[in-house]
């Protein structure tokens, strides 16, 4: 049985992480971290949890996690994974920080687009970018993984069969995704993110430099062997969770039919569905699970592909692609624990 501590349980990717986990025949939580809640049951911050069987939330304390657990995921915010990493690494833990602290590995690009100076760079340059459809055999090995960023992970699965296969043109990536309020984070107090300002509108933000975007060209440059650079823009849903992400790229002459190609890519990768050509995806399909739905069209006007994807960013955006990765490095089927179906309606 696997031991497993959250960091920041109280937080919404904590609070997720807890419900995939509690269906999880292979772990045991035995660890919460929440300065907020300390000393206190989760089922404070999360009513929904009142009946289960969990730890009592504690303060942070690094002798006690790396006693109690086997694996620790951090879901606390940006900067904290770098402080916390090195020592629990060091005494055999593994990590999977949720938020950014790994995934970038230029700490110059790190410092440009978070603020700071990276303080753990030997562990950064050995930390693995979680993506467990492209990555599986590097994060079973790993020690550190990286969770991607919610808007990546969804932009990165739509298009990673155009750019591994050569199929289009590097520099004419597009990338427009709509994000609900949920990936702002629990504690978020600003005017921007109260009910009133939300509801009834629909916005971009970030406009031309989201910290997503970098985490994006990184990932596709790898699998197309070359220098990608994307456009891209993300906007704000009144809705509690759930990402559609629409990218579009020029494809290179005779392109090869794009529902064979994206099946091909993703064969035995249960958590990616490729929509018949007909269909689209919708955030619906998807609310509460791990997995990503995508569609696919060619413009023969313009000679471009327009590939839909959408996940929720609860879980293939954060909690569940950090089980699935847990799964992984830890010898679990991928899919243990995180093949229930979306809610619906």
């Amino acid at each position: 049985m696997v031991r497993v501590g959250i960091i920041s349980a109280s937080g919404y990717a904590g609070g997720e992480l807890v419900r995939y986990l509690l269906g999880h025949p292979g772990v045991k939580i035995t660890y919460l971290s929440s300065h907020t809640y300390a000393g206190r049951p989760l089922s404070e911050a999360y009513p929904s949890l009142i009946g289960q069987e969990l730890p009592p939330c504690e303060e942070y304390d690094v002798d006690e996690v790396a006693d109690r657990c086997d694996v620790v995921f951090q879901a606390f915010g940006n900067g904290v994974g770098m402080k916390l990493a090195p020592d629990l690494v060091s005494r055999g833990k593994k990590f999977i920080d949720i938020p950014a602290d790994f995934r970038l590995k230029d700490p110059k690009v790190y410092k440009n687009y978070y603020g700071a100076e990276h303080t753990a760079k030997e562990l950064l340059a050995e930390a693995v970018y979680g993506a467990s459809e492209l990555r599986p055999a590097d994060i079973a090995s790993a020690r550190v993984v990286a969770n991607p960023g919610c808007y990546a992970i969804g932009a990165i699965l739509a298009l990673a069969p155009l750019v591994a296969c050569g199929m289009v043109e590097s520099d004419s990536i597009i990338i427009d995704s709509k994000s609900g309020v949920s990936g702002a984070g629990r504690s978020k107090i600003e005017t921007s993110s109260l009910f009133t300002e939300i509801n009834e509108g629909f916005k971009a933000y970030a406009v031309a430099s989201h910290r997503h975007t970098p985490e994006i060209e990184q990932e596709l440059s790898m699998l197309a062997g070359t220098s990608v650079k994307v456009t891209f823009t993300p906007h704000l849903v009144p809705m509690n969770r759930g990402i559609l992400t629409t990218a579009y790229a020029r494809l290179k002459p005779n392109p090869s039919d794009l529902v064979r190609v994206y099946r091909d890519f993703y064969a035995g990768k249960k958590f990616v569905i490729v929509l018949d050509e007909d269909r689209q995806p919708n955030t619906k399909n998807v609310f509460g699970t791990n997995y990503c739905h995508i569609g696919l069209a060619i413009d023969r006007r313009t000679n471009r592909a327009i590939v839909t994807s959408a996940i929720d960013n609860m879980g293939k955006g954060a909690a569940g692609q950090a089980v699935q990765n847990m799964n992984l490095m830890f010898g679990f089927d991928e899919a243990t624990g995180l093949t229930g179906p979306a809610v619906f309606p």
